[in-house]
């Protein structure tokens, strides 16, 4: 196992110099220039020059690229073009929300998705299982703009039971209580979606694994139904299930865009959205070079969770 994890390691090396390639050029490559965005509507062209001039955007990309790679190396994700702040520094205030919002929107949903998906399978055909089905359609297909805008009307505006947005209350109380008020409404558009998502391959997996040969004999010799459903099968129906979940952590990234710019959230996802429409490219590649070695490490661990799921995994 150690051997492997080495091994992955080293692959992903070359990976991630493949992806601040590709990063680095396809951002570059887009329409217009990232000082558009604060100069003077009436600048000069030659202005517009010495400006490019003072921040490199002049040279050739390959050069950029690769003091921009030095910097990286040296752990400098250089400076924002808009607020002209580390970028480093500006990530750091935002990591922890995005981090605090996407583990407790993956918890939620796997409490509810996990057992709905096996009562689901052990119950096949029956109201429940035409319920789950429901919901998980339900999940999958409401988007997250609508139905975090639906909760605000009804639990936020009409109801006045949960706060509008933030993370805690302007020149209120920033206490553990406040906070939990204020990270309901989002978890819940978030946990929605992924357990629409999840439910249908906790169910599935189940089907597969409650008709095996092993499962028969364990009830021939008396072992109780529940043991059998949630020691013997469930365990071997984590497999799948654990890929999906260590692919699902990505994708927080993306889905939680629109929710954080919806309920204000201050964290990755609006910070993305901001650099994005200011042009904001040292910010922008530094936020995918995150998510690209987030994809990375989710698939470390998730190989890892293997071998702890199923003694029998073994890796060459």
């Amino acid at each position: 196992m150690f051997t492997y994890i080495l091994r992955r390691i080293f692959i992903f090396i070359p990976v991630l110099i493949g992806i601040t390639i590709i990063n680095f050029f396809i951002i570059n490559l887009a329409p217009g220039s990232p000082i558009d965005m604060y100069l003077d509507p009436n600048a000069t062209a030659e202005s517009i020059e010495a400006e490019e001039e003072a921040l490199g955007l002049n040279d050739p990309l390959y050069v950029q690229y690769f003091r921009w790679l030095g910097l990286i190396l040296q752990g400098d994700l250089g400076y924002s073009m808009s607020s002209f702040e580390p970028v480093s520094q500006l990530i750091g205030e935002r990591i922890m929300p995005t981090v605090t919002l996407g583990i407790t929107s993956i918890v939620v949903a796997l409490i509810i998705a996990i057992p709905m998906g096996v009562i689901s399978a052990v119950k096949q055909n029956s109201k429940f299982d035409y319920f789950v089905t429901g919901f998980s359609f339900l999940g999958i297909s409401i988007p997250n703009f609508f139905l975090g805008l639906a909760l605000i009307y009804i639990f936020a505006v009409n109801l006045n039971l949960l706060p509008t947005g933030g993370m805690t209350t302007l020149g209120g109380d920033a206490g553990l209580w406040v906070r939990t008020l204020h990270i309901i409404l989002p978890t819940i558009v978030l946990a929605t979606a992924i357990a629409g998502r999840k439910v249908r391959y906790v169910r599935a997996s189940m089907l597969d694994v409650l008709n095996q040969d092993y499962l028969r004999t364990a009830r021939a010799k008396g072992v109780h139904e529940f043991w059998v459903t949630n020691k013997h099968a469930l365990r071997n129906a984590l497999i799948p299930i654990i890929t999906i979940v260590g692919l699902e952590i990505p994708l927080l990234f993306g889905g939680a865009i629109i929710t954080e710019q919806i309920f204000q959230w201050p964290g990755i996802g609006q910070l993305t959205l901001q650099s994005i429409l200011s042009r904001d490219y040292p910010t922008i590649m530094a936020i995918n070079l995150i998510a690209a070695v987030v994809v990375l490490f989710c698939n470390l661990l998730t190989d890892i969770l293997y071998s702890i799921a199923d003694p029998r995994i073994k890796y060459n």
